[in-house]
């Protein structure tokens, strides 16, 4: 958090939250009300001041004012970069410990900084890393095939399957406020 932020907070600690305004969609893209936020700096700063309340619900701290944030999917919207994954606000995800086939067609993955949905762009890198237990790529349908894994960095991590509801349990955030 920016230190002119803390000092706000200081100053005028009574600041009613605004709620209903700030959402992250699917892609990791901050919008305000439904309009994409496509000013860089404006992104940047949003994402610097994003955080995760003790219920599980996430805000960003506007100055004195937190801003509470709608999540479409996950907390975290993790994209390839190199031999990992950033997150959304460009933070490092940090080793992926576990996947997750969400309803069959996106991936979830639990970085250190948290569960991640995959950004749609990537999926097809992803989707190739997929094996069966003998190694072979699957056929078809990922959702009816049984023990599959994802390769990523040298482990084969188990896929295991979740719906899009059971998310919230699974990364213990709240999509709502």
């Amino acid at each position: 958090m920016d230190s002119n932020v803390a000092a706000a907070m200081a100053r005028w600690p009574n600041v009613p939250d605004c709620r209903g305004w700030l959402s992250l969609d699917r892609r990791g893209r901050w919008r305000l009300q439904s309009s994409l936020v496509t000013h860089a700096g404006l992104a940047e700063f949003i994402g610097r001041h994003y955080g995760r309340h003790e219920s599980g619900a996430w805000f960003m701290q506007n100055g004195p004012q937190r801003v509470w944030v709608e999540l479409a999917a996950t907390p975290w919207i993790f994209r390839l970069a190199g031999d990992g994954f950033t997150t959304h606000t460009g933070v490092p995800a940090g080793r992926i410990g576990a996947a997750w086939l969400v309803d069959g067609e996106s991936l979830c993955l639990l970085g250190e900084c948290g569960l991640g949905l995959v950004d749609d762009r990537d999926l097809q890198a992803l989707f190739e890393r997929i094996r069966r237990p003998d190694g072979a790529a699957p056929d078809g349908d990922l959702d009816a095939e049984s023990a599959l894994s994802l390769a990523w960095g040298g482990d084969a991590l188990p896929l295991r399957r979740a719906t899009d509801a059971e998310l919230e349990a699974i990364g213990d955030f709240r999509r709502s406020p």
